[in-house]
């Protein structure tokens, strides 16, 4: 079987959010599954030496215009939230607790935080709206609350990140196949191709 299409993303990312409304179509059209891995941004800018992008000049208010426009192009719902970026500990720790017990349900909680911020301006980064989002999925709340401040589920998305970044992993969305790197929602058409042709 043909190995699935790794999918890292933050959930403050809003390219990462665009990626997710079509990163599971694209893999089933060619017998492909996905791994969604959520990473925390943050970690990898101290590596890379990043910046959110509202923080740079001309850039921030140009990738604002340019994630609309996109967002208008797929068709996704979309407005920049009002508290932009955030920190995603909260809503990343989530998602690994879930997937330990139930991935399908990790997915579909992922894609309900990823509108709740993106499309409804939730502040996801409050652990209190990240379960209310779980609840709303499936996911018992309290028992989600107690688990985000266990020392190992805190830790997780850090190690993720880790792990991702030993990988190459800088930025979101970023897409990992065949052990080929895809950086951005603006690379799935050059993604599509690599699946459909099997690399060039």
């Amino acid at each position: 079987m043909a190995a699935p299409l790794e999918f890292y993303f933050d959930f403050s990312s809003p390219y990462g959010y665009l990626g997710s409304t079509r990163i599971d179509s694209l893999a089933s059209r060619f017998g492909r599954e996905t791994l969604w891995r959520p990473i925390l941004l943050g970690l990898v800018f101290k590596v890379t030496g990043g910046r959110p992008l509202p923080e740079l000049p001309l850039k921030g208010d140009y990738a604002r215009r340019d994630m609309a426009r996109f967002a208008r192009l797929w068709k996704v719902p979309f407005r920049v939230p009002s508290k932009f970026p955030i920190a995603t500990q909260a809503p990343a720790r989530a998602f690994y607790w879930v997937a330990d017990r139930d991935l399908a349900l990790a997915k579909g909680l992922a894609q309900a935080l990823y509108r709740a911020y993106m499309a409804e301006d939730r502040d996801i980064s409050n652990p209190e709206v990240t379960a209310q989002v779980a609840q709303s999925c499936g996911v018992e709340a309290q028992g989600l609350l107690a688990a985000l401040g266990d020392p190992a589920v805190k830790d997780r998305p850090r190690a993720e990140t880790r792990a991702a970044l030993d990988r190459g992993v800088f930025g979101s969305p970023f897409v990992i196949v065949d052990g080929e790197p895809f950086w951005g929602a603006d690379r799935f058409d050059q993604l599509e191709r690599w699946l459909a042709t099997g690399g060039w």
